[in-house]
């Protein structure tokens, strides 16, 4: 079959603004956040602060990722809280026993 025997046509619908819109707000928000944690990356001294910082922005950015893009800010806080409580609790064990364990490798030398 060559390409001028199939007579079908592509249907192009008119752009949705909002959607349009929505996406670069979206886009904006998380560059924004980036752009801090970017900025506190080469400002800041190392420390427990600035780890807390990225942490903390971290967990926004994928809260606010889970809410755009899974589509979970139009659904109940019930649904959304069961996802992100586990996922916070998730990085306190591992700061925990990354923490626990820098200090008993310490102890023992």
């Amino acid at each position: 079959m060559s390409l001028h025997e199939n007579n079908s046509t592509l249907e192009v619908l008119p752009r949705n603004k909002e959607k349009i819109k929505k996406i670069w707000k979206t886009a904006l928000i998380l560059l924004v956040i980036t752009s801090v944690e970017f900025l506190l990356a080469f400002t800041m001294e190392r420390g427990m602060l600035l780890f807390a910082i990225f942490i903390g922005l971290t967990l926004v950015k994928a809260a606010y990722i889970m809410m755009e893009f899974m589509h979970l800010k139009d659904e109940s806080k019930t649904l959304f809280w069961s996802i992100m409580l586990p996922l916070i609790f998730l990085v306190w064990l591992l700061i925990a026993l990354s923490k626990e364990g820098a200090d008993i490798f310490m102890y023992r030398w």
